[in-house]
């Protein structure tokens, strides 16, 4: 395949096999995801019903209290104000994410990047808005990045697809990963799954990159309002009440010739394969969360999935929630004797947007599930973590970070955890 770099230094890194120039005794890597908003790519109800910025926030508040969050816990990202209009819509920090990126990789090892899915917000490309998609994809993608090439000009972005990558078309998709495929600090794969691995025989990881997306839209599933307590509602008395929402696929998200469960049977058979040290798996989607929206998701994504990473991975990283959150899942559910460390789930999806979490949902969580453990949580932040596999103590080490409000892309850090190696 296409070596992703004519930069000599890096020519023994090739995608999907080993060999690396890369030290061996620790693998460094940083990990990002919903890097790709920006106002000047609103929404389309932002257009049809535009909002000034008291009215904008009465919203934020309403949508708040609906989902049953504490009042006091309410908070809203940084506004921004077109000029010349008083119309208001959430601002982004893409630049300041990709400028503290950069900053923090003065100091750090930073090897090469994963991007965690929706690249481009907030309909992919082939949005059919006016916009010329080399410019879109040249604005939101490459752009808050700039910094982080400037400094590491052969590090290479391992990228995922999101299910707003995905919104508009199957075309859409294809014109992303053909952009991609011509730009030196970019790679993905044209079918949106691949796996690569990187580091030197007996000391490697192996990545396993997953289109989430596609698995999801292959599956029947429900959008269920959360009950007052914030424990999850049953799907018979959701139906009973009229609360419960069929998830909606678009027609060209649909699989085709049965690529969702290609893709799942090739994760099977790579993570039982590999011949790696370490296998990480990634992808947009949540396993566990504790934003409060997004579990009917996990829910499905867990019973296609967990059983392989249970059995096989060493840590699974997703975006999709816009925040950043450790949590693990010790497998007993799946594996009743089991006896390997629990599984590290890795959450930083906080690269331009910012949410809140859902602080009676995750009290619910823990005691209803007993192979769930939340770790630490951070939202309305923007931010990214960093990777460490370190050989020599055989442990995952992971740190998170943010950066301030201001977009001064200064870099401040939250916390640091540790994992025992678990894959064989």
């Amino acid at each position: 395949m296409k070596l992703k770099t004519t930069h000599a230094l890096l020519t023994a890194l090739l995608i999907g096999s080993t060999g690396s120039v890369y030290a061996t005794d620790t693998i460094s890597f940083l990990a990002f995801g919903d890097g790709g908003y920006h106002p000047d790519y609103p929404k389309e109800k932002h257009i049809k019903k535009p909002k000034n910025k008291k009215q904008f926030i009465a919203a934020e508040k309403a949508e708040w209290l609906e989902e049953n969050r504490p009042i006091e816990e309410f908070n809203h990202a940084p506004i921004y104000v077109y000029p010349g209009t008083e119309v208001a819509t959430e601002d982004t920090g893409a630049a300041a994410v990709g400028k503290a990126m950069a900053k923090l990789c003065e100091s750090k090892s930073c090897q090469f990047g994963i991007q965690l899915g929706d690249n481009i917000y907030p309909d992919g490309a082939d949005a059919n808005d006016g916009k010329d998609d080399q410019k879109r994809m040249d604005d939101l993608i490459l752009g808050p990045l700039k910094p982080l090439f400037r400094n590491n000009k052969d590090l290479v972005v391992y990228s995922a697809l999101g299910n707003h990558d995905w919104k508009t078309s199957r075309k859409g998709v294809k014109l992303q990963t053909e952009w991609m495929a011509k730009q030196p600090n970019f790679h993905m794969d044209k079918r949106g799954y691949y796996s690569y691995t990187i580091g030197t025989a007996g000391n490697d990881v192996e990545f396993f990159v997953l289109d989430t997306n596609m698995l999801l839209s292959g599956q029947h599933y429900y959008e269920i309002p959360l009950k007052k307590d914030g424990s999850e509602q049953g799907l018979a008395s959701a139906l009973a009440s009229g609360q419960a929402e069929v998830e909606d696929i678009e027609v060209h998200e649909s699989p085709v010739n049965g690529e969702d469960h290609k893709q799942m049977a090739w994760l099977a058979d790579g993570l039982k394969n590999s011949k790696a040290k370490w296998k990480i798996v990634y992808g947009h989607h949540i396993l566990w969360s504790i934003g409060g929206t997004k579990y009917d998701e996990g829910h499905v994504l867990r019973r296609l999935i967990l059983p392989e990473l249970c059995q096989y991975a060493d840590a699974y990283i997703a975006g999709h929630e816009h925040d950043l959150e450790l949590l693990t899942d010790d497998c007993t559910r799946i594996l009743p004797n089991n006896t390997k460390p629990k599984l590290p789930l890795i959450i930083s999806g906080a690269a331009s947007k910012m949410r809140g979490t859902h602080t009676p949902f995750a009290q619910q969580q823990e005691k209803r599930y007993g192979e769930y453990d939340l770790i630490w949580a951070k939202s309305f932040i923007w931010g990214f973590a960093h990777i460490e596999l370190d050989n020599r103590s055989d442990r995952l080490n992971v740190s998170f970070y943010t950066t301030p409000r201001d977009k001064s892309g200064a870099v401040e850090p939250e916390a640091s955890f540790s994992f025992k190696h678990r894959s064989k």
